[in-house]
């Protein structure tokens, strides 16, 4: 049964639910609140296409409630390339409008038709740039940053190291005077990790965001780039450990997008109930149950 449903529709309909039991705490964010939404890509390792081809999904994560709003099938012999546009008409259904959302995505969505894409429906976007973007890179990588003083840094400990993250922005003044469309601050990330036998290491980072200083302060770059991680620990890591998705062999239909949905859902509704703890909100299951029989999900 679950091989024959519609995994985008099944998607879009419990990510609608779960966002309708969020409502009073949206209706209280603070002034400077904007909703990021963390894009990422995960294989499902024991899932196969009927070629044998593994199975890759594409989400987007509410980064601030911990919600999978879309979840879309790669196509087989594809990548999550083109899959970014149909993830955002997705996304569009469940919000209603992507005005003035921001986009995290990794290094592999620094696309100009992704930023086309994002600012054609009012949001933006910040991504990584690598040097296989080798144009854009070097543009980024020779901005004079030892002039620039260092907006935020944080400082935290954990897993036997020391790290400090130091972020630098500057506003690109001349539109167009890098190699990527609509950005408007280049940034740079250099993070120092000190281990407890003293050996330490550095790695620098650079981004672009689609944002102006006036609403993307070094301090909320220093957060929102922190986010892209919350889908990987928050979703995609609690699928594997909890629910050891990796070794589930589903082939048949749209069962292995359906079946990672769920997951979506359960995790998401453990965290709207403010769970930390996913494997033991998971032994209460008569709890997920009757909400979503009492209260009939729908796509409104």
């Amino acid at each position: 049964m679950l091989t024959r449903l519609d995994a985008a529709l099944l998607a879009t309909v419990l990510a609608g639910w779960l966002r309708s039991r969020t409502r009073l705490a949206a209706a209280r964010r603070p002034p400077r609140y904007r909703t990021v939404i963390a894009v990422d890509g995960k294989t499902l390792r024991a899932a196969r296409q009927p070629d044998g081809s593994q199975i890759h999904l594409l989400s987007a994560l509410d980064t601030s409630t911990g919600i999978v709003l879309a979840q879309v099938t790669i196509a087989a012999k594809s990548n999550e390339i083109p899959a970014f546009a149909p993830l955002l008409d997705a996304v569009e259904t469940v919000l209603g409008s992507l005005n003035d959302i921001l986009f995290v995505a990794d290094a592999l969505h620094t696309q100009t038709s992704h930023a086309n894409e994002i600012a054609a429906r009012g949001a933006h976007l910040l991504v990584q740039v690598k040097r296989n973007q080798p144009t854009l890179y070097g543009q980024l990588k020779t901005l004079p940053w030892p002039q620039i003083p260092a907006g935020d840094r944080t400082r935290d400990r954990g897993h036997g190291r020391r790290e400090t993250r130091t972020v630098k922005a500057v506003t690109l003044h001349t539109p167009g005077g890098i190699a990527f469309p609509h950005a408007q601050q280049a940034v740079r990330v250099t993070r120092t990790r000190t281990t407890t036998s003293g050996k330490t290491s550095r790695e620098t980072a650079y981004l672009t965001v689609s944002l102006p200083a006036i609403h993307a302060q070094p301090t909320d770059l220093q957060d929102w780039i922190r986010r892209h991680w919350h889908i990987e620990n928050m979703v995609h890591h609690v699928r594997d450990v909890t629910f050891r998705e990796d070794l589930h062999q589903a082939r048949t239909g749209t069962g292995p997008a359906v079946i990672a949905t769920l997951r979506n859902t359960a995790i998401g509704y453990h965290r709207t109930n403010g769970d930390t703890n996913i494997a033991r909100a998971t032994r209460r299951p008569l709890d997920l149950i009757t909400d979503v029989t009492s209260s009939y999900p729908t796509t409104q």
